[in-house]
């Protein structure tokens, strides 16, 4: 569950029973194979407990929720009635995409061109001392391209860098499931048989 009013997603989490984290929180998002209205991705998360879960989260939760499409209630000060916020956001954000703004947007690599994009369309984040790596699947091309840039940028719809950087690189279709793979195999008790064979 996306929560418009602070930001976040709401995971299981087997120490707290619940966290609530920001979108650069997430570590891979995988679209899982099966049904395709709604989409269910896969999204490994850092946790507040200082551990990494895996949580599920459809299609509509990733790309439309952070939009307030559906964000709930609010206590108006002015008028001291408790209110629905999702026209107002929905509104907002309806206009500013009518004027030519996205709310992601990242640089494709091969295309040389901003491109828009969804939170769906992120599959790998990094964060970075100075700055968070965003590897996207350009969903025009469907190349990789990693982006770097800052947190408010992955956190917060219609926030925009200033400058972007971009790893000037064509990654292939598959290279972070090699990487996976790597990973999963320098762990495992047959790596350490094959480093006492050496």
């Amino acid at each position: 569950m996306y929560d418009a009013l602070t930001g976040r997603f709401t995971f299981a989490c087997p120490r707290r029973g619940e966290t609530a984290v920001p979108l650069s929180a997430f570590r891979r998002l995988e679209r899982l194979p099966g049904a395709a209205h709604p989409a269910v991705y896969r999204v490994r998360f850092v946790c507040a407990c200082g551990g990494e879960h895996d949580g599920l989260a459809s299609h509509h939760e990733l790309d439309w929720a952070p939009l307030g499409l559906e964000g709930g209630t609010f206590v108006n000060l002015m008028t001291s009635r408790v209110e629905p916020v999702a026209a107002e956001l929905g509104d907002l954000a309806l206009r500013r995409i009518e004027a030519g703004e996205w709310p992601w947007t990242f640089f494709c690599y091969p295309e040389g061109r901003p491109r828009p994009v969804f939170p769906s369309a992120f599959f790998l984040l990094a964060p970075g001392a100075r700055a968070f790596g965003v590897a996207v699947r350009c969903p025009a091309c469907a190349a990789v391209s990693v982006n770097l840039v800052s947190e408010p940028h992955v956190d917060v719809p219609f926030h925009h860098d200033r400058t972007v950087g971009v790893v000037e690189h064509v990654f292939a279709a598959d290279v972070f499931d090699a990487v996976e793979g790597f990973r999963e195999q320098l762990y495992s008790a047959r790596f350490d048989e094959r480093r006492l064979e050496l």
